[in-house]
């Protein structure tokens, strides 16, 4: 059984270690942040990671949530997004809370788009083999299919989220830096008045901070910063990914809260939109 369980963290750790390279890759706002954090003797703890997919049959969350609940991961809330048409939910690690991150997997409601939208969807879903679905890297895999960039526009007419997910594919859309774990800032506006400072750019839709003491959780966020993606008819810059920062506060018993806020993390959805996104991060080190 100790065999089996040290197999399962190995395999854990090896995953996240392999998003936060694919993570960094698109992002390198995320390891400058990281190492300005590490210089001021910090340890940085990982809080969670966000996943994106379709709803689709093949695709849907749980396609996702099979590798984490393999290796000792189970579900632990659930979410949904009217105006976003998003469901989604988290799951926690159930031996080891505290030294593995949380993951927060949502999923587009394909069906409630337009029926151009639902047939560039599935086309793109019809790409995916349920070998590579099968594969425990396929959630850290990239874009598993061809896209146009016409198709890219069309979805993005709709929704955001979907041109996203349809550009970069299956990535960790944002690692979150736990600033319970940190020792030389208390306060979430602390931290953002650093990361400022140090040039960095913030999600201010909904305000700088999300959430409030009462409600248990207070996030801020980095914008996506760009990256140039290969469609299947050119190159383009589309919003790569973003650094998350987050706040637990106790709860009655005593422990923190470890939920998410669906309206938190509304606005959270919202750094990788086009509108928002912010060139000027840059994007020497992605080819």
């Amino acid at each position: 059984m100790t065999h089996h369980a040290n197999d399962s963290t190995h395999a854990i750790e090896h995953l996240f270690d392999r998003l936060w390279q694919q993570y960094t890759g698109i992002n390198p706002q995320a390891a400058v942040i990281h190492e300005l954090l590490s210089r001021r003797g910090e340890h940085v703890v990982n809080d969670h990671i966000a996943l994106r997919t379709f709803n689709t049959p093949k695709l849907g969350i749980d396609a996702l949530a099979r590798v984490f609940e393999k290796h000792g991961y189970e579900r632990a809330g659930t979410y949904a997004f009217e105006e976003k048409k998003l469901d989604a939910i988290h799951l926690q690690h159930g031996r080891f809370p505290e030294r593995f991150p949380k993951v927060f997997i949502s999923e587009l409601r394909v069906q409630d788009f337009s029926p151009q939208f639902q047939r560039i969807v599935h086309k793109l879903d019809e790409q995916v083999s349920h070998a590579q679905l099968a594969d425990d890297h396929f959630v850290a895999s990239g874009r598993p299919w061809q896209l146009s960039q016409a198709d890219y526009e069309a979805l993005k007419a709709e929704s955001e989220y979907a041109a996203w997910l349809a550009s970069l594919g299956y990535m960790a859309n944002h690692f979150t830096v736990s600033l319970n774990h940190l020792l030389t800032f208390f306060e979430l506006a602390e931290l953002n008045h650093f990361l400022k400072k140090n040039g960095f750019v913030l999600n201010h839709t909904g305000g700088e901070i999300k959430g409030t003491p009462q409600q248990l959780l207070e996030q801020s966020s980095t914008l996506a910063s760009e990256t140039r993606v290969d469609f299947s008819d050119g190159q383009r810059q589309v919003p790569g990914c973003f650094y998350e920062f987050a706040k637990r506060y106790p709860q009655a018993d005593g422990r923190l809260y470890q939920g998410f806020i669906a309206a938190n993390a509304d606005k959270i959805f919202e750094s990788t939109n086009q509108a928002v996104a912010t060139p000027e991060c840059g994007q020497e080190a992605v080819a």
